[in-house]
């Protein structure tokens, strides 16, 4: 088994107006992937994507595991806004927006929570007035990844005070437009990949809308949806791959081949075990997908198992790693010993962004069990 974990420094895999390409050859792999429409494999030739069918994207991903190619491009517009222009968009939206995701051109992030909406998203505050041919918005969003090098952002606004879910609309618009602050938010792993977003009298024309205006709750949970399955399904998706078997030997010592801590052994199968379970659950859904059907409220599913087995990985490391995992800085340690502990903090994210644990076990209880 395989743990994919970021390169320290390296920015290159997510791309945008911002990127800063330290290694030629990532640039270099992403401009040739995205050529061929490989960055989106299965969106349609005609915005850029390589038009392949489900089977035909697998079989890429297959070969680019065997050769342990590293994920061309990290993207919250691939992941998520890019599937919601493809239902949603307008046609002038989708020829606008989509090639750029795809080459890796613009960095989308997400204007969804509030000081004091989380949780109870529908009770978001961000005001959009209407001003004829644009909105002016003001107000406020939290935990905005990367939003301080973000090019585009999709936000949740409410367009209509009188009711709750159904006076939300989406909006898209560029980061740079007058009016737009950010402020990183500083975590216990000493990263800071969130920010707290303002908006003071933002113009946003009206082309910006996606879908209808106070109809933004549907295509809210649309993209939740998409957004749920690739928090688990791209968790792990990052620069270079760690084998978890040779790891466990390297710290644990071997026996006959094997690791030599029986009670490693046991945890370390135990993990492989979901871990193929997980994808192989992705891929059912996948496939149901392709056939007409919806992933749906089953996307709930993949989000829960994938963030507490990242979780459960990173307790694997700590206990493994003992006391050199516990490093912040200074000598004594290896570069990727001090990436575990912070890694180790970040993960229990996991269980927060994309809907938190409890949100996604009742979809999955109420709409996907049908419990009552």
């Amino acid at each position: 088994m395989t743990m994919r974990t970021p390169m320290p420094g390296d920015e290159t895999v997510w791309g945008g107006r911002n990127a800063v390409f330290k290694n030629p050859d990532s640039e270099l792999w992403l401009r040739r992937m995205a050529k061929k429409g490989w960055t989106a494999p299965t969106w349609p030739s005609e915005y850029g994507g390589g038009g392949l069918s489900m089977a035909e994207a697998q079989i890429l991903s297959d070969e680019m595991a065997r050769i342990n190619a590293r994920t061309p491009l990290i993207s919250m517009g691939l992941w998520m806004m890019g599937p919601v222009l493809l239902e949603y968009g307008t046609e002038e939206q989708k020829r606008e927006h989509l090639p750029g995701i795809v080459r890796g051109d613009i960095w989308w992030c997400q204007g969804y929570s509030e000081p004091n909406a989380g949780s109870d998203l529908a009770g978001l505050q961000t005001r959009a007035e209407d001003h004829g041919d644009h909105f002016v918005v003001n107000g406020q969003k939290v935990w905005t990844s990367h939003g301080d090098k973000a090019d585009w952002i999709y936000a949740l606004v409410r367009t209509n005070a009188e009711v709750k879910h159904a006076g939300i609309t989406m909006l898209i618009f560029d980061m740079q437009t007058p009016g737009v602050s950010t402020r990183p938010i500083k975590l216990i792993s000493g990263k800071s990949p969130f920010c707290e977003t303002f908006f003071d009298d933002v113009r946003v024309p009206k082309s910006g809308i996606i879908g209808e205006v106070n109809g933004g709750w549907a295509v809210s949970n649309r993209l939740l949806q998409h957004e749920r399955e690739n928090v688990a399904a791209d968790m792990f998706a990052a620069a270079k791959p760690v084998d978890l078997g040779i790891l466990s030997k390297r710290y644990a010592g071997e026996k006959d081949g094997a690791i030599a801590d029986p009670l490693l052994r046991h945890k370390l199968s135990a993990l492989r075990m979901r871990e193929d379970a997980l994808q192989l659950t992705i891929k059912r859904i996948a496939e149901e997908a392709a056939a007409g059907g919806s992933a749906g409220a089953i996307s709930s599913i993949i989000k829960f198992l994938g963030a507490e087995l990242n979780k459960d990985r990173y307790e694997y490391f700590l206990e493994l790693q003992g006391q050199q995992s516990l490093g912040w800085e200074g000598d004594g340690f290896t570069e990727e010993e001090l990436e575990t502990c912070r890694e180790w903090l970040r993960s229990k994210g996991n269980s927060i962004e994309g809907g938190t644990t409890e949100i996604n076990l009742n979809v999955i209880a109420k709409r996907v069990l049908g419990l009552r």
